[in-house]
């Protein structure tokens, strides 16, 4: 009885890999690629042709309402705002130079859009610091919102751990990044 039923295993096993090895359609995997076979096609030569001239394109003086904010965004410096690690509340000397950014913003360049892109340190992940810059944006919009800057003025970007302002594996390194920073659009 033993022997039939080890017999009838191995016959089984076998016909198992006679259908498995019989396969008529190519089997692919979804990790892998499927390349297209293409046909090439012989070119012909390339008559050479004499180059054409292009003429310079005339640019129009810029318009004095976009040369006056362009000649107002390169004389304004806004102060970057920075964060505790994994925080997105404002301290107090943020909260002074923001004060400072929004005395600017609705003096100086008081029909200019900003945009506030927010950062984080190398550490954590990608997600993560995406969320947490985007927090950090997201709460110096606000609390210029409170200092009476319009909230259609302001947009924000997170950029996470993407754009370091130091490069470098220790806290000294890791405070710089962990900032706020404006950047006048228009």
């Amino acid at each position: 009885m033993r022997n039939g039923f080890k017999g009838m295993v191995v016959a089984l096993g076998v016909v198992a890999m006679m259908a498995a090895g019989c396969a008529k359609e190519e089997v692919v995997k979804k990790d892998e690629p499927v390349v297209q076979q293409q046909t090439v096609k012989q070119q012909e030569p390339v008559k050479q042709q004499e180059p054409v001239k292009q003429e310079e394109p005339q640019v129009a003086p810029p318009k004095q309402e976009e040369a006056s904010a362009a000649k107002a965004s390169e004389a304004v410096a806004l102060e970057t705002v920075y964060f505790d690690f994994d925080k997105s509340d404002l301290r107090q000397d943020s909260r002074d130079a923001l004060s400072k950014n929004a005395e600017t913003l609705l003096k100086q360049v008081a029909d200019a859009k900003i945009q506030i892109a927010g950062h984080c340190d190398e550490r954590g992940s990608d997600e993560y610091n995406l969320a947490l810059g985007e927090r950090r944006a997201k709460s110096v919009a606000k609390y210029l919102t409170t200092l009476g800057v319009k909230a259609d003025r302001i947009s924000t970007i997170s950029y996470g751990k993407e754009k370091p302002a130091v490069q470098g594996n220790d806290e000294a390194a890791w405070s710089k990044n962990r900032r706020a920073e404006f950047v006048i659009v228009k």
